[in-house]
């Protein structure tokens, strides 16, 4: 989604002065024996690249239609000034790299800049970030456990403007236990990430414990993660958080995601307090996202197990579902200018939420119609709410200004 752009820094002029050497890697043509410097003497394996020393400004070309057999390992580390990078050349498909014995790219080290890549089939996670403060933009996963894991050990990493599908298989797949677990297009276990601008479909997998499982993205243990303006078609799930007993998963942010389904069971946003044995999961924020699940067995939010304001707040969402708009117990969330539509709902309006058809313009198209109850609903929000200044935009990139609408677009 080019226009998401817009919403990130801009690369400062002086990194493009400080640029170093670019290595290439053809599968195809490439000979390991070649200086690698050229498009002519390009490399022909991971093996070689894995082996060179790569510095601080150094890139890494890599050519479109070329197939590899993972790990790619990226353990050197560039600088905020001078990063490392991985890019496309050639035309084509993106590279793959693929392989069931391990994932298929580690990233252990800081400042990588990837794009052009496409990880399939890989032993769990097709991108795995263990460093701090890398990127991964245009970008593919499919077919794996995990499109994209950030470790625990990740911290201040971005994942953008990618397409992540069909990451459809479970790690953890046996009868009792309530343990099923898999089929995550991003799974965040680290703190103060950003994933903004994917499409992430096909999360979605058969489970022993819970008959089907998944999630577009998914936060275990993870702090501060800020999760803006994606795509979601056809997950089970749009995000379910939790943390183990003497861990947090707190201060999560959730804003201007367009969701929808066609499955017959989904949900928007799982979240629970401390009675549940994953929780509590404290200070989850969920503003401006329009949601579409059509199907009875649905559900838009479930805030369970010691539900309170300190664990949920919902600002300005739009949520239209077969099944339940939101269940809660406890306290209650905290919500406010959101329009629910549902065939039942186990929770308490804000003073200006309404419950009411939406009127979206299709089940794929979440922008309003004329006499949408969302026109002007929306309360005011500061820009913290969304993550920062750099994401206070609707879904498409245009200036929040007054009347405010609710859900991820403005009219």
């Amino acid at each position: 989604m080019a226009v998401l752009a817009s919403l990130l820094p801009a690369v400062p002029s002086g990194a493009l002065a400080a640029a170093g050497t670019t290595y290439y890697v053809d599968s195809r043509a490439g000979d390991d024996g070649a200086a690698g410097t050229s498009a002519a003497t390009a490399w022909k394996s991971l093996d070689k690249l894995a082996a060179a020393e790569l510095k601080p400004g150094d890139t890494v070309a890599v050519k479109r239609g070329s197939g590899f057999a993972g790990p790619l390992e990226l353990e050197p580390s560039g600088t905020a000034a001078r990063p490392l990078t991985i890019k496309a050349y050639g035309k084509g498909p993106l590279a793959k790299i693929s392989g069931t014995q391990d994932d298929c790219v580690i990233v252990s080290g800081n400042h990588w800049r990837i794009s052009g890549l496409r990880a399939s089939n890989c032993r769990w996670a097709g991108f795995e970030l263990r460093g701090d403060s890398n990127e991964l933009s245009g970008v593919e996963a499919d077919r794996n456990i995990a499109g994209v894991l950030v470790t625990p050990s990740g911290s201040r990493n971005t994942i953008r403007d990618s397409v992540l599908r069909d990451n459809n298989r479970m790690s953890v797949n046996d009868e009792g236990g309530d343990n099923d677990s898999g089929a995550f297009g991003v799974l965040l276990n680290g703190d103060d990430n950003v994933v903004t601008g994917n499409t992430i479909t096909g999360s979605y997998a058969k489970s022993a414990d819970y008959g089907t499982d998944g999630a577009a993205v998914e936060i275990f243990n993870g702090d501060r993660n800020t999760i803006t303006h994606n795509t979601a078609r056809n997950n089970e799930t749009f995000t379910e958080l939790g943390a183990q007993k003497g861990k947090t998963a707190t201060g999560n942010v959730f804003a201007f995601n367009v969701v929808t389904s066609s499955r017959s069971r989904g949900s928007f946003l799982i979240t629970r307090g401390s009675r549940h044995a994953v929780g509590p999961v404290k200070g989850t924020v969920a503003v401006h996202n329009s949601v579409y699940l059509p199907a009875r067995d649905t559900i838009g939010w479930s805030c369970h197990d010691g539900c309170s304001p300190s664990i949920l707040k919902l600002r300005n969402n739009v949520i239209s579902v077969g099944g339940e708009a939101g269940w809660e117990d406890g306290a209650g969330a905290d919500d406010d200018g959101g329009v629910y539509k549902g065939r039942t709902a186990r929770f308490k309006p804000g003073p200006k939420s309404v419950m009411a058809d939406p009127k979206f313009r299709s089940r794929t198209d979440l922008r309003l119609r004329p006499g949408s109850p969302a026109l002007g609903r929306a309360v005011a929000l500061t820009p913290t709410w969304f993550g920062g200044k750099a994401y206070a935009k609707d879904f498409t990139g245009k200036a929040l200004s007054t009347p405010l609408d609710s859900g991820a677009y403005q009219h």
